[in-house]
């Protein structure tokens, strides 16, 4: 009886290979990737969204930055760049993708 009941728990038990090997190693691979995306991708997303709409608001008299580093106040807006003028009164005239973003007088941090 022993033999019989040893042959019934083998034949119940699941393969040791197949599906369940290919999945396992795969679980990990994508709770990487889910926490990489809502921690790292869908910020940026946000962030370039929010960026795209201010460039796409800007007026003449806005004071901008450049992702140069320049900062200057919008002089003539066009379809896609901007005349803008900085402080020792040159004019610039750059491409809408330049704009980093708006330029506050406040200093951040220290």
């Amino acid at each position: 009886m022993t033999f019989a009941f040893a042959f019934l728990l083998q034949q119940a038990s699941p393969p040791t290979g197949g599906a369940g090997s290919f999945i396992g190693p795969l679980v990990p691979m994508l709770l990487v990737f889910a926490v990489f995306y809502f921690l790292i991708l869908m910020p940026q997303r946000r962030k370039q969204r929010a960026l795209q709409e201010t460039i796409a608001q800007l007026k003449a008299g806005d004071r901008i930055i450049t992702s140069g580093g320049i900062i200057a106040t919008v002089t003539v807006v066009r379809d896609a760049s901007l005349l803008i003028r900085t402080a020792d009164k040159s004019i610039l005239e750059v491409s809408r993708a330049a704009v980093a973003g708006l330029h506050t007088d406040e200093p951040k941090g220290v």
